[in-house]
């Protein structure tokens, strides 16, 4: 029910639980109140994501009332008058954006009318000012007092990042996706000048200097920039420099570095500054994707002294958010068997206390971090998760989307009810994945993307040659669909089932039919859709798929136009002509993501029934 008062009840589960069947996401996107006594926040607990406000320290959650449609993520202003959430109508990749008080009255929309999407929200400190972009084309200000909108640019692939308090500068992000250039723009003017590489950047609380999470280099580094001065804050501790590399500059693995985590670099993932602008909060990518989390002083001039916010309710941490007065910092954590909770760490007891979290599974398989050579000499890794039974096991090998993103210790249903039936979980990190650094990660760009389709199969090879893999089949998601796809095309003797998530299985398809922002941010990943055609069509897998020999289950939300579901239809299509093995699951009402659990737990079990079938027959 909407406005409904909640008690959040924290249960002890009983020894050997875990969540098998489980559908929980759980809470995430935190936003404190200025005062740091409230927290906001996304949670999933009726069924579908809906903004709940919860005291800090109570067990009473008031959900707040935007509608029936998913809420993908919500900001508290810095007066704590408005909450703005950001909704996903149809379960769709397209965002609109409304505001609504935090006790549920005034609510209506404010960008993402029609056909465009809106994202990129962010509470200008101590103004009633939103910043926000839509369409990856237009800078938007919103002013909730006077109720006016103000464009600050328009042009391709722009994102607003901040606007000083003065109003007569803006930090814009501009370009396609790895290639992202920060700019300050005079706003009075209308001249740019380049600031650093990179996604993240805002003005500090007085304007009068900016920080920024640079990706000039190798691995990230936190700058802080007035003028022409320019100051490193934080950066890796290990530079490519210290890592034996081979001829391209990426590592290879030896006995001492990435065959075990301590050898694998330390990357910054996030920033948070207090409005008072004296203590910065860093998120770390450790460990081939754990989560540390530490605070700066900003103001020392000496030994920062780096302050562990420790320890973590769970390795992988994220979206990192300060109150207004800095005495209290949000986060979100989980891990395996734990879904996504909502936490805060209080400056004045230097203790973190849940706000909304499940506990986490006394009987969860935690994973194994595993490293070995791709076959250029590349390390690779991935996570292992073993069924408590002997070996070899029949094993899924999984995929993981972006290709910029990276497979983490995290909360992973389908991995724990795998490894329950006795089948094992790889989940791999190829090339092009992030936490690495931007070698890495532009490793598969254009014709370099053969390289990634082979990593799938040294993985096999990897874990064959290990005595982990018996019968083996391979899955993924978005992006990992789409390489899912591609191994069970080029290797087709490789494997014994898979399953596409909302894969591309056309690069041209893909292009004509996903949203116009998704297409031009795309080219510098895949390729052009005009200029690289020839090298588009030689990776998209439909032009291979009277190859594939292995059983496919494809699923795919009918309101996806991220990637359309044109994509799984021609490849069913293909399948039902050769009379091949496969099925096809479509899930109305949803689109590029499963937001709703009931979709996710027939999901899970349709999926689990499929490669049971296959794997352990």
């Amino acid at each position: 029910m909407e406005g409904q008062l909640h008690r959040v009840d924290v249960t002890v589960l009983p020894a050997g639980w875990h969540p098998l069947g489980s559908e929980i996401a759980g809470n995430w996107s935190p936003a404190l109140s200025p005062d740091g006594r409230h927290m906001a926040y996304v949670s999933d607990r009726g069924g579908v994501p809906a903004v709940w406000v919860q005291p800090v320290g109570s067990e009473l959650a008031f959900r707040v009332g935007t509608g029936p449609e998913p809420v993908s993520a919500v900001r508290w202003s810095s007066g704590g008058g408005w909450l703005a959430c950001q909704i996903a109508p149809g379960g769709a990749p397209r965002q609109e954006v409304w505001l609504v008080r935090p006790d549920g009255s005034d609510l209506h929309q404010v960008a993402g009318f029609g056909a465009d999407t809106a994202d990129n929200m962010r509470w200008l400190p101590g103004r009633p000012v939103l910043a926000l972009t839509e369409n990856l084309t237009t800078a938007v200000l919103i002013d909730v007092t006077a109720g006016t909108r103000t464009v600050v640019t328009a042009g391709d692939l722009v994102t607003l990042l901040d606007v000083d308090p003065a109003g007569r500068f803006a930090l814009l992000r501009y370009g396609p996706r790895g290639a992202r250039q920060i700019m300050l723009r005079d706003l009075a003017l209308g001249t740019e000048k380049p600031v650093t590489r990179g996604e993240r950047a805002i003005f500090s609380p007085g304007g009068g200097c900016v920080y920024a999470l640079s990706q000039d280099g190798e691995f990230p580094a936190l700058l802080r920039m007035a003028g022409d001065a320019v100051e490193v804050l934080a950066q890796s501790p290990r530079s490519l420099s210290d890592l034996p590399g081979s001829p391209s500059g990426l590592p290879h693995p030896t006995s001492d570095l990435p065959g075990s985590p301590s050898g694998l670099p330390r990357e910054i993932e996030d920033f948070a500054v207090t409005a008072d602008g004296r203590t910065a909060a860093l998120l770390w990518n450790v460990r081939g994707g754990e989560s540390e989390v530490a605070l700066i002083d900003l103001d020392h001039d000496g030994d920062r002294g780096p302050v562990a916010v420790a320890p973590l309710p769970g390795p992988v941490a994220g979206d990192l958010v300060w109150n207004f007065d800095g005495s209290a910092l949000g986060f979100t954590a989980e891990g395996p068997g734990q879904p996504h909770g909502v936490w805060v760490w209080r400056r004045g007891t230097r203790r973190v206390e849940a706000v909304s979290a499940e506990p986490a599974s006394p009987g969860a398989i935690r994973p194994e971090l595993r490293a070995f050579p791709a076959h250029d000499g590349l390390t690779l890794t991935g996570w292992l998760f073993t069924p408590r039974t002997p070996g070899p096991h029949p094993t899924v090998v999984w995929l993981h989307g972006g290709p910029e993103a990276q497979e983490r210790p995290g909360h992973g249903p389908l991995f724990q009810s795998l490894t329950d039936r006795g089948i094992a979980v790889f989940a791999a990190n190829v090339r092009g994945s992030s936490g690495f650094g931007r070698s890495f990660v532009d490793a598969d760009n254009g014709a370099l993307r053969h390289a990634a389709i082979e990593d799938v199969r040294t993985c096999v090879e990897y874990l064959r040659g290990a005595g982990i893999a018996g019968r083996i089949g391979v899955m993924g998601r978005s992006y990992g669909g789409y390489l899912t796809l591609a191994a069970l095309t080029w290797f087709p003797g490789l494997f014994d089932v898979g399953v596409d998530i909302c894969g591309m299985s056309d690069f041209a398809t893909f292009y004509h039919h996903t949203e116009p922002w998704i297409a031009s941010a795309a080219v510098s990943k895949y390729g052009h859709p005009v200029h690289d055609a020839a090298l588009l069509r030689e990776l998209s897998p439909i032009h291979r798929i009277d190859r594939l020999r292995a059983p496919l289950l494809v699923v795919h939300g009918a309101n996806d136009s991220n990637v359309p579901v044109i994509e799984a239809e021609q490849v069913v299509a293909a399948l039902a002509a050769r009379n091949h093995p496969h099925r096809y699951l479509l899930f109305p009402g949803e689109g590029h993501e499963l937001l709703h659990r009931a979709a996710r737990a027939e999901f899970l079990r349709e999926t689990l029934s499929w490669l049971e079938t296959h794997l352990t027959e």
